[in-house]
């Protein structure tokens, strides 16, 4: 194979993104042939735009059978992905798949579990993972100049979204349409990068979403999770669409010091010797560790979506290791789906959690619901050989 053919399955802002820089070959290596979108004006737009050698599909079925490509680009919405994903690795072909993987890990598990049997290339589109600042944390940690991880802290709260963004679409903010708030919509990437920047999953969660609390909505729109991991150090992640000005900080303390990542740029406070070994060495009363601030150098740049697609092709063409594997999307998602369910529970969720229990009061979610049930909530017929 010399060029891996694509074909995106979904025209929204996402997939149209995704069309315009594959037509442009931008991406070595791979040749955008075929699209699939059941609205006439997306495919119009494709028509228009896309060029005349481009083939346009209406039917999903049709289009993973069409024999006109080697892979799919799925940018559907949250709920279809794994369904989506699933028909593919069944017509035997690669899957890149936009974040989040889906809206509960049960789901997931099962596209997972097709993508192994099918042992075709699998991707997520987390493009934050290649951003050289969250690169170089993890570089910091694996290479043990943090020492042993102590504490984490996320603060991601410039999310601000006003009443007029939730009323722009009927499927927005709803169980039913998006399958939940901040968590499934805004931060997937987030709650990726803090798993995998440290390498380490939470042992168990206690968190506290808020519904509707700054906006007319049925979902999250303020979270406060607390963490605890495995080898004594704990977590904290806050997040809301609701603040203004919102703050974006990363902190991680370990045994030799503290990284914090703000405003663009990685401070790492190092101490000349560990913490452990200050404590048993020191015989001063008051005092503590010297300590140097260090701006530590950041090169590359973030090569984004187009970075993970490249990185996708790469992989099916020469065998190059995958910078964000789609099995490693139902992480972030069991973070997300972990602090919803310690909510709706109040108490404290084990990982991996229920996902049975989690499962059940979704759709309890979904059946409660105030929005009108006649609401549009799906964007893109899967449904073609159900």
């Amino acid at each position: 194979m010399e060029k891996v053919r694509i074909g995106i399955i979904g025209l929204g802002n996402m997939g149209t993104g995704h069309a315009k820089y594959l037509v442009k070959n931008e991406v070595k290596g791979a040749e955008l042939t075929a699209i699939c979108e059941f609205r006439a004006d997306r495919l119009e737009w494709a028509k228009e735009n896309l060029g005349q050698d481009i083939q346009l599909f209406d039917n999903l079925d049709a289009f993973l059978n069409s024999g006109v490509i080697d892979s799919v680009l799925i940018a559907t919405p949250h709920y279809d992905h794994p369904e989506v994903a699933i028909k593919a690795f069944k017509a035997g072909l690669h899957v890149l798949c936009e974040k989040p993987a889906g809206v509960y890990t049960k789901q997931v598990r099962q596209m997972n579990e097709a993508a192994k049997e099918s042992g075709k290339v699998f991707s997520m589109m987390y493009n934050q993972r290649t951003n050289p600042l969250y690169k170089k944390l993890k570089d910091l940690v694996e290479s043990g100049e943090l020492g042993e991880i102590r504490r984490t802290n996320w603060i991601i709260t410039n999310w601000y979204r006003s009443q007029s963004y939730y009323d722009s679409g009927g499927w927005r903010a709803t169980w039913a349409g998006e399958g939940g708030g901040v968590l499934i919509n805004q931060d997937p990437h987030q709650l990726d990068l803090w798993q995998w920047t440290i390498d380490m999953m939470p042992k168990r969660v206690r968190a506290f979403c808020y519904f509707g609390k700054h906006r007319n909505i049925e979902v999250e729109d303020d979270v406060t999770a607390f963490v605890e991991y495995e080898n004594g150090a704990t977590g904290l992640f806050v997040t809301t669409t609701g603040e203004a000005p919102g703050t974006n900080r990363f902190e991680i303390s370990g045994d030799r010091g503290k990284i914090v990542i703000e405003d663009g740029k990685l401070t790492f406070w190092r101490l000349r010797v560990s913490e452990r070994e200050f404590n048993e060495t020191f015989k001063g009363g008051f005092g503590q560790p010297e300590c140097w601030k260090i701006d530590i150098p950041i090169e590359g740049k973030e090569t984004s979506h187009m970075g993970i697609t490249q990185n996708f092709v790469d992989a099916i063409l020469h065998g190059t290791p995958l910078v964000a594997p789609g099995e490693e999307g139902i992480k972030g998602l069991m973070l997300s789906n972990a602090m919803l369910l310690s909510t709706w529970t109040d108490n404290w969720v084990d990982l991996p959690i229920d996902e049975d229990l989690f499962e059940q009061h979704l759709q309890d979610k979904i059946k409660n619901s105030t929005v009108n049930k006649e609401a549009g909530y799906k964007t893109f017929d899967v449904s073609a050989s159900r």
